[in-house]
């Protein structure tokens, strides 16, 4: 895909090269020529101007890219200066990021496709990972919703998938078992092999090394965990 990222501080330099190294085609924009330096040799195309000046943000492939985003965090005046021309000049795509809520609120009223909140995205993650304890990786869906994969805990280790009463009890979704196994490999060793199973039986005894897949509320997941740990 194509993207045009404007804004290449710290947050839009490293979303850059990130892109770039997934193989997608990406084009930077910064008013400051040193941001642009740093990074335009790892990016497809760089330009040195002032988004928010609309004749120069017009000369700008506008029209050839998927997503324009908006990487602008320490001034609140231009991103969404930047955020209004790119709707007026109808680009396809927007996401910007916002740096607090009264940013991140005016930018909703622009009804852009997505609101990028990295700083209170890697607090939250980090906080629950912490909770976590390292035990489960999450995948966020939407506001209130998740997915998480996690290594059955020693103390379900023996129990049937149907006495969790996971849907019951906690209100979670179990989408996936994981079952986990030893095996030798070619060359003799000893291996753990994971193989996922969407449809499994409901009396299947949980093993030493099993791993669960499960939808539901970050809350409600948090009540099973903690049960169960």
């Amino acid at each position: 895909m194509k993207y045009l990222i404007i804004g290449l501080g710290h947050y839009g330099s490293m979303l850059a090269m990130e892109l770039t190294a997934m193989g997608h085609e990406v084009a930077g924009v910064d008013g400051n020529s040193l941001h642009v330096d740093s990074v335009k040799d790892r990016m497809a195309a760089s330009f040195v101007l002032d988004a928010t000046d609309e004749t120069a943000l017009s000369v700008l492939p506008l029209k050839s890219v998927d997503a324009a985003i908006v990487a602008i965090g320490d001034n609140f005046g231009a991103s969404v200066r930047i955020v209004s021309l790119l709707k007026k000049l109808k680009v396809k795509r927007i996401y910007a990021r916002a740096v607090d809520e009264v940013h991140k609120a005016v930018l909703e009223a622009f009804s852009i496709d997505r609101i990028l909140t990295p700083e209170q995205d890697a607090a939250r993650l980090l906080a629950q990972q912490l909770e976590l304890d390292g035990g489960a990786e999450l995948f966020q869906i939407d506001e209130n919703a998740y997915v998480f994969k996690f290594v059955v805990p020693s103390k379900l280790v023996g129990y049937h998938l149907n006495e969790l009463n996971l849907e019951q009890e906690f209100g979670i979704k179990l989408i996936s078992l994981i079952k986990g196994k030893q095996i030798q490999n070619f060359l003799g060793i000893s291996v753990f092999e994971r193989e996922v199973s969407n449809a499994f039986p409901e009396d299947y005894a949980l093993q030493q090394g099993d791993g669960l897949v499960c939808y539901g509320p970050y809350s409600r997941f948090m009540q099973f965990w903690k049960s169960v740990r």
